[in-house]
C-alpha cells in the first residue's frame, strides 16, 4: 500500500505550512496517528458499501488512515476547523483517495446517516453520543452493528457514566506491543 508510504510525507509537507499535528508527536507519526487509527480495523472489517463518518477529524485522523484500508468504504470527514479540512482534503488529492468527502462543519450539521461513526476522543462520550445519535442508517451488514467506534485512553467509567455499561471495549495492547497502547481502547457502542 503505496499510500501508507506516502502519508507521512504529505503531512510533514502539510504540516509545516498549518500546524495540524504536534511537533513532539510527529517523530511518531505512524505509531500515534497512523497506527492508533488502525485500531479500529482490529475491531471491525467493514464491507464494501459500508458509510463511515469521522467527527473531529483534526488533519484526518481514524478517517484517511482507514479510507486507505478500505477503499470500499466511502468515509465523511467532518472539523469544524477549516484548516484542518484543507489539509485533509490536500492530503485525499495527493494520496488519490476515491473514496472520501470531507469538509468543515460540526456532526450536528450534516444532514447524512451511516452505518458508523468513528473519532478519537474528541470530547467526552455523553456529549459525543448526544451529537451523533441521530446519524445513523437503519439497515445493518457489517460483523458489528451500526455504532459508534470511539478511539480513547485511560480509565472510562466514569467519563463514560451510564453508556459504559452498554459499550464493548477492546483494548489496543492487545493488537499493538508499543507502550503507547497500553492504556488506549476502541470503544463499541451499538446504536
Amino acid at each position: 500500500m503505496a499510500a501508507f508510504a506516502e502519508m507521512k510525507n504529505v503531512y510533514e509537507f502539510w504540516n509545516n505550512q498549518i500546524n495540524v499535528i504536534s511537533r513532539k508527536d510527529f517523530d511518531l507519526f505512524y505509531e500515534r496517528h497512523v497506527l492508533h487509527s488502525l485500531g479500529i480495523a482490529k475491531v471491525i472489517q467493514f464491507k464494501p458499501g459500508t458509510t463511515v463518518m469521522d467527527v473531529g477529524t483534526g488533519g484526518g485522523f481514524p478517517g484517511v488512515p482507514l479510507a486507505v484500508l478500505f477503499p470500499d468504504t466511502k468515509f465523511t470527514l467532518v472539523d469544524s476547523i477549516g484548516k484542518k479540512i484543507k489539509v485533509v482534503n490536500e492530503a485525499v488529492n495527493t494520496l488519490q483517495l476515491q473514496n472520501v468527502t470531507a469538509f468543515q462543519a460540526r456532526a450536528e450539521e450534516v444532514d447524512e446517516k451511516f452505518h458508523f461513526v468513528v473519532s478519537r476522543a474528541v470530547t467526552e462520550f455523553p456529549m459525543f453520543y448526544k451529537w451523533v445519535k441521530t446519524k445513523f442508517k437503519k439497515e445493518s451488514f457489517n460483523s458489528l452493528p451500526n455504532g459508534i467506534l470511539y478511539l480513547k485512553g485511560g480509565d472510562l467509567q466514569e467519563e463514560f457514566g451510564i453508556f459504559y455499561n452498554h459499550a464493548k471495549l477492546f483494548d489496543l495492547k492487545e493488537f499493538f506491543s508499543e507502550e503507547f497502547f497500553e492504556t488506549k481502547k476502541v470503544v463499541y457502542y451499538k446504536m
